[in-house]
């Protein structure tokens, strides 16, 4: 039987070729979100049009620089991505505006300094183990490596936001946060047609109930820690309650500390496990790749697993990682809503237009990096070169996520404690599909053949 080829580039996303009405607009983007947008995106700076509502998509990093940072208060998230995570995560550091925003973020700040992330990592060592203890069962075995990362980075969240803490179902959180992923996070028509905020989208009523569960769970457990305090290293809930904004010497309620730490429990886990679940991916499309960061593994671990001292010497594993961030970023499409008139390459904008940072678009500009679609970890080598604002896998500017490090760090370590110890390989006609509802997600699973080595 004849075999075909393999594709030189590993899956991507099938842009628009041709204008959509809202109609279209809303079926597709309940698909998936990606293929709303235009493929002529990868090739100019800046794309414009009209679904009801006015709206810009930019690529360029200048204007990037100008949307993410020297004008951030004209450019505040938009209506949508506020109604969608509104009902998870509250008025928290991701969705907060203004000087609500700037407090939070003083206060959480040292949460999530160099020296707190380092010390957690333990906790990522630990997993890392527990996950090549999990793979060596699976030996000459197909596995579903995303269903492998999704537990592994949710034991890491978990240990290190409650740690300790009995009220805290981990299962039922879990539970809670697919559910409303699944239904609550999807395009409405509504959305598209630009109805306002107060217009209730039927969808977003499903994963109400198994939310304010993992809320009330939450409550229940920052009580008990408030009541009994906690020994050892302090995890993050410890950090936070300990939180003072310098400035105003705020401290967080006990509704603004849950709603910011399910935010942490909600991005620190789903990110982290698909920028895992994607590196395994390309890893097994290019062996070549992998044998390399295996010998660099190896070299550097032995036996062992991956710790937070062994990450300068991992560079080439932080390469992978980081290539596979710019080919598959969980947060791909980022919007805004323009606050007041400004021009953005040579473009008009008004107050009201949406403003779209289509991150997987910048990610594989034909005009920001040489042969967009291939991987090639090494275009990182020097991560000096590339312009700030041309790579967002994190956001940008002073709303950068605040738990960039830590993500990056756990990464690396389960990374390359894996690739120390097994091979993975591509299964013949199960590869995934990206797509994104709030996060790019391997539609279908990641299905590799794992193997000793």
């Amino acid at each position: 039987m004849a075999r075909h080829a393999p594709s030189p580039d590993p899956v991507q996303v099938p842009l628009a070729t041709r204008p959509m009405g809202v109609w279209d607009s809303f079926r597709t983007g309940r698909r998936n979100l990606l293929e709303l947008i235009p493929e002529i995106a990868t090739r100019q700076p800046m794309v414009s049009g009209r679904t009801v509502k006015r709206w810009h998509m930019v690529m360029d990093p200048d204007a990037i620089r100008r949307i993410l940072k020297d004008r951030l208060e004209d450019y505040p998230k938009s209506d949508v991505t506020k109604m969608i995570l509104r009902p998870a995560i509250g008025e928290s550091l991701f969705i907060a505006e203004g000087a609500h925003w700037h407090w939070q973020r003083r206060a959480a700040a040292p949460a999530f300094s160099v020296r707190t992330v380092q010390a957690l990592a333990p906790v990522m060592t630990a997993a890392a183990e527990r996950a090549a203890g999990r793979m060596a069962a699976k030996h000459g075995q197909v596995a579903n490596l995303l269903d492998e990362m999704v537990a592994t980075t949710f034991e890491v969240i978990s240990d290190v936001t409650f740690s300790g803490g009995e009220a805290f179902d981990r299962a039922a959180v879990h539970g809670a946060i697919n559910a409303y992923i699944a239904s609550t996070a999807r395009l409405s028509l509504l959305d598209i047609a630009g109805a306002p905020a107060w217009v209730p989208r039927p969808g977003r009523l499903v994963s109400g109930p198994a939310m304010r569960s993992m809320k009330r769970m939450a409550d229940q457990a920052i009580a008990e820690r408030r009541a009994r305090g906690h020994a050892g290293v302090p995890d993050l809930l410890d950090l936070l309650l300990d939180g003072e904004d310098p400035e105003t010497r705020r401290r967080m309620t006990t509704a603004e500390l849950r709603d910011n730490l399910l935010t942490f429990i909600v991005a620190g886990h789903e990110t982290t496990a698909l920028t895992l679940a994607w590196a395994l991916y390309l890893c097994a499309f290019d062996q070549g790749v992998q044998d390399r960061a295996r010998a660099e593994a190896q070299g550097v671990l032995g036996a062992r697993a991956a710790t937070a001292a062994d990450l300068p010497a991992l560079a080439y594993t932080r390469q992978v990682i980081d290539e596979a961030l710019r080919l598959y970023p969980p947060a791909a499409f980022l919007s805004r809503t323009a606050r007041a008139p400004d021009t953005l390459c040579g473009r008009e904008v008004r107050p009201g237009d949406t403003v779209m940072l289509p991150v997987y678009a910048l990610h594989r500009h034909h005009l920001l990096w040489p042969d967009p679609h291939r991987f090639d970890p090494d275009r990182f080598a020097d991560p000096k070169a590339i312009d700030r604002f041309a790579y967002l896998p994190f956001g940008g500017g002073p709303r950068i996520c605040i738990g960039a490090s830590f993500a990056l760090q756990e990464a690396v370590i389960v990374l390359a404690t894996l690739l120390a110890r097994f091979r993975f390989s591509p299964v013949a006609g199960r590869d995934p599909k990206p797509v994104l509802i709030l996060t790019l997600r391997p539609e279908g699973g990641v299905w590799l053949e794992v193997a000793g080595v």
